[in-house]
């Protein structure tokens, strides 16, 4: 029976090596089967973490994220994942590619091999998120805080399509100011990390222009990812600007959770925003140089010069234009 077999596999080899067509077709069908293992072991390894369940925050930094995820992670089976820098670990590589690897199959993140590695990128994630988060349940909600890794969105939602997104948006030269205080002399940053200054610490210091310029880069560079993965999402999105959600808190987590179709219940929702509102914040951890430190839209008008306002504005000029078009430049 066995060499009955042995020679039915072997002409089957022949008769494939000599139909180009057929030998197309069962590698194909070799890849699909391959795929499909893979999300079954990822279903088996990851338990309770249910893909769909996942919301990301992505944007920038110093836009809010910390007091959305704060909101949404005290409704019932919400649990925050805090800034895991998936993004950062994937995007910034892949961005930094030069093109003649990125056309290569050698390349580990090469484009001719892309199926492969977001793939990995997915079963990566659900990995750690299952580790990381062992209480989830199929029926738990884990919102993603990702700002700072914001340049892998488009890879993450490629990986992930069935999981939902939030793009956050700050007028940028809020951001900006709000990154130079936090940068400055003796800053919530600066006790954050232990006493230690970096240099980019001390260029806020030194050279607050140049310091200006560089964050309004990194915003910029962040924001772009960002929405290029929002705009080629088709799965449950929403967008929120940080202006609208200091107007209308509640409003505006009611559209957030219809948009996304997350369960909500109105007066755990209310309950929410009130625990997290900048009123209830103790006067002790507010002001210049805190975490916390203004809770307001437009206060760059006080916090950058007029040239710096302008570096940000010149720099940052399209989604300026896309998303704060009724804005005016800086002052002159």
């Amino acid at each position: 029976m066995r060499n009955i077999l042995d020679n039915t596999r072997r002409a089957l080899k022949d008769f494939a090596r000599r139909n180009p067509g057929l030998r197309r077709a069962y590698h194909r069908l070799r890849g699909q089967l391959h795929r499909a293992n893979l999300k079954t072991g990822t279903a088996r390894r990851t338990g309770g973490v249910n893909p769909e369940n996942i919301v990301w925050i992505f944007g920038s930094g110093r836009s809010g994220s910390t007091w959305l995820r704060s909101m949404m992670g005290e409704m019932e089976r919400h649990r925050v994942w805090e800034e895991p820098m998936v993004g950062r670990l994937f995007g910034d590589f892949y961005a930094k590619a030069q093109e003649g690897n990125l056309l290569s199959a050698d390349f580990i993140m090469g484009d001719p091999i892309r199926s492969g590695w977001i793939q990995s990128i997915r079963t990566f994630v659900l990995d750690g998120a299952r580790l990381s988060h062992p209480q989830l349940g199929p029926d738990h909600y884990l919102i993603v805080k990702e700002p700072n890794g914001s340049t892998g969105a488009p890879l993450l939602m490629q990986a992930l399509p069935e999981s939902r997104m939030i793009l956050l948006v700050r007028d940028p030269r809020d951001a900006v100011a709000s990154s130079l205080d936090g940068a400055k002399g003796e800053s919530w940053l600066h006790e954050w990390r232990g006493g230690d200054r970096t240099d980019r610490e001390n260029l806020a210091d030194r050279r607050p222009d140049h310091f200006v310029r560089r964050r309004a880069a990194s915003y910029r560079r962040h924001m772009t990812k960002a929405r290029e993965a929002y705009e080629a999402h088709k799965g449950r999105k929403t967008l929120v600007r940080y202006e609208d959600l200091r107007a209308d808190t509640l409003g505006v987590m009611r559209r957030v959770y219809r948009e996304l179709g997350l369960p909500a219940d109105e007066k755990a929702l209310a309950r929410a925003v009130e625990r997290h509102s900048w009123e209830r914040l103790p006067e002790s951890e507010k002001g210049a140089g805190r975490f916390y430190r203004k809770g307001t839209s437009g206060g760059w008008r006080e916090d950058l010069t007029p040239g710096q306002a302008r570096i940000v504005e010149e720099v940052t000029a399209p989604l300026l234009r896309e998303f704060y078009p009724e804005d005016g430049p800086a002052r002159p």
